[in-house]
């Protein structure tokens, strides 16, 4: 019945180099070119920066050999691999964009797949440049950097790059800016507003429907299980919450004045208009043009020559197929990516309709054959997890620890990687971040409902005939006694500093100093860094050069990615759609029992909240944190209306408080 998890973050100096294309962390905007790699002097406390290799992606022109082999390998390719010279790489953007490669006849719309497919772009002659036409992005903003750095790298080939969409918010524009030149219809819908953050309380609703929740949390910052307990938000989440808001603002403030050539001042400015004609980004050199999607048709055409009815194109899905190896961009040495996304759970996990999970059972097995795997020189562990089953995160972490005594073990952590997915990459020997990935929450929330009411009401009868002291700790027919809420508070207690203890330990750190930045509290990851919760500034590349370096790989020698890790599904898929099936009901109009709405959140909302807050049905040790999501404010309008227009309710919560 305990979880380890909660929320976060300050100030973050961006900056991308003209020579490579990317983003760096300074220590102040004064820093010069030569200092951009530097840090605090508080990091400089616990590790050597500079030692870390950055593993920036660098484009360096092919020499004549070079264009020789590639093109006797294009010419021997299979016909399926094959399209004509002077093609536009068309990639498009829609909805989630998965961690992990997926099944055999998924997408090939992933975050590796993408990033391999520009970086083999860069280098392929048959390529004239790319077309990037973005929908509605549903990512974390630590995956929006991952995604830019490949998007940096490659403008500085020299080809063409052109992003297209019809509508979109913070997040679309951000990616958009990636790319050269940004076109979007005279009528489009660009909502360019701001940013926020908000919590939901459910204990009015809680008490409506007679179920009473009982909760146990350690630290200051631990709120995983306000959404159970309060009616509105505590000043320590408020605060946390607030910085880590200030966090991506300044980060997208900064990273879009230097794209479009502006200062900080200015796309503030541009933010606070309101700008509802489109015209006015077009004038204020925010987008390079008005165009209709023919327009912009009509011009790749006569970039890639070719017939004048036809474009000379070529899907990603196609692309994907093509191997790196005929560009000679990978080598002999192998090193493994093992990609972990999703919620953590215990035994062998659960089936879903969407998302994923992490399980031990299937995740250790894997370690364990990379172990074995005297071909594999270091191996890359990528986290993406909000956490979830203590003991899985646990068994995890060991075996981590175990295989980093055989090679070298890097973590590269995702949109999140906190409480659990912490637990996880605190395993490895070094750990990388982006600055705006969500990290720490190192705490213990432990609880369980009391339905005692909920029963009463609904004439739902149940007898529970025990013997033991304790046998009904868990039990939903009443609220604890003294002994076994006494009980209760020990063994928490008890797992937050099992938690804390061995996060001293993976990090070097006196078990003081550690306690100052746990107790619940979820980081950015810049400042994760300055606080010695991870070791450096970067994406999956810098956790490659890192793992090279530890390996005695050259940094300039090629090596071969071996990605270990398939998409698998979520436990969430269920029960969410048994919530919004009621939901619907109440959309249309249709009456509503106070026994189906019970059952609505019992098996859908509340279900998901009581995961994220440290309520489980088994009473299970949890390591997880709260759903927390900074979004663009046209972004999150954007996902809102293709909701509504898709019939779907866009806000459970809201239809059950007005049923109520």
């Amino acid at each position: 019945m305990h979880a380890i998890g909660t929320q976060n973050p300050s100030t973050l100096h961006w900056r991308r180099t003209t020579s490579i294309g990317r983003f760096t962390v300074c220590a102040s905007d004064s820093s010069n070119a030569h200092s951009a790699h530097t840090v605090s002097s508080a990091d400089d406390k616990r590790q050597n920066f500079g030692e870390l290799p950055l593993g920036t992606p660098t484009f360096t022109a092919p020499k004549a050999m070079q264009k020789f082999w590639t093109s006797c390998r294009l010419f021997l390719a299979p016909p399926w691999r094959k399209f004509k010279k002077g093609s536009v790489l068309v990639i498009e953007l829609n909805g989630d964009i998965p961690e992990q490669k997926g099944g055999r006849f998924a997408p090939p719309l992933s975050v590796p797949q993408l990033k391999e497919a520009l970086e083999k772009a860069a280098y392929d002659p048959r390529i004239r440049g790319i077309h990037l036409k973005i929908g509605s992005v549903s990512a974390g903003w630590a995956k929006l950097q991952e995604l830019r750095r490949s998007l940096d790298f490659f403008r500085t080939c020299g080809k063409f790059s052109i992003a297209t969409m019809n509508r979109g918010g913070e997040k679309e524009y951000f990616l958009c800016c990636g790319c050269e030149e940004i076109y979007i219809p005279p009528t489009a819908n660009l909502t360019l507003k701001g940013f926020m953050v908000a919590g939901t309380f459910l204990r009015g609703v809680l008490e409506k429907v007679g179920v009473e929740p009982q909760v146990k949390r350690i630290g200051k910052y631990k709120s995983a299980g306000d959404q159970l307990l309060l009616r509105d938000m505590s000043e320590p989440q408020r605060e946390q919450l607030t910085a880590l808001l200030e966090d991506i603002y300044e980060g997208f403030t900064t990273t879009i004045a230097h794209d479009r050539k502006k200062t900080v001042e200015e796309v503030e400015a541009m933010l606070n208009e309101g700008i509802f004609d489109m015209q006015k980004y077009v004038d204020g050199g925010w987008i390079t043009g008005l165009r209709y999607e023919d327009e912009v048709m009509d011009d790749l055409k006569k970039r890639t020559g070719g017939k004048k009815d036809k474009l000379r194109s070529v899907t990603l899905k196609k692309y994907a197929k093509v191997s790196p190896g005929a560009f000679g961009l990978r080598g002999r040495k192998t090193i493994a990516i093992v990609r972990s996304s999703g919620a953590i759970v215990g035994g062998d996990g659960a089936a879903g309709s969407s998302g994923s999970v992490i399980t031990a059972g299937s995740f250790i097995k894997q370690l364990r054959a990379l172990a074995k795997n005297k071909g594999v020189e270091a191996v890359v562990l990528r986290v993406d997890s909000p956490g979830g089953d203590a003991l899985a995160s646990d068994l995890m972490w060991r075996e981590i620890r175990k295989l980093a005594e055989k090679k070298p073990v890097v973590a590269s952590m995702g949109d999140v990687a906190a409480s659990g997915g912490y637990y996880m990459a605190m395993g490895a020997s070094k750990i990388v971040a982006e600055p705006l990935t969500i990290t720490g929450s190192i705490g213990v929330v432990t609880g369980k409902f009391n339905l005692e009411e909920l029963y009463r009401r609904v004439q739902y009868s149940k007898v529970v005939i025990s013997k033991g002291k304790y046998a009904e700790l868990n039990g939903d027919t009443r609220s604890f006694t003294l002994e076994e809420e006494d009980l209760f508070d020990r063994s928490a207690e008890f797992a937050y500093a099992s938690f804390r203890d061995k996060a001293a330990e993976s990090r070097r750190m006196p078990k003081e100093e550690l306690q100052k930045h746990a107790q619940g509290r979820v980081w950015s990851g810049k400042r994760a860094l300055e606080i010695g919760l991870i070791d450096g500034l970067g994406g999956v590349e810098r956790a490659i050069s890192i793992a090279k370096q530890e390996a005695g790989i050259g940094q300039k020698q090629k090596v071969r990615l071996l990605e270990v890790s398939k998409a698998k599904s979520s436990p969430f898929g269920l029960l969410s759609a048994l919530a919004i099936g009621a939901a619907a009901q109440v959309a249309k109009g249709e009456q509503v029992s106070v026994q189906s709405l019970a059952a609505a959140l019992l098996t859908g909302q509340l279900q998901k909240a009581a995961f994220q807050n440290g309520v489980t049905p088994n009473g299970a040790t949890m390591a997880v944190m709260p759903d927390i999501q900074v979004e663009g404010v046209g972004s999150s309008s954007i996902a809102q209306s293709l909701g509504s227009e898709s019939g779907e309710p866009t806000e459970l919560i809201t239809l059950l408080s007005r049923l109520l």
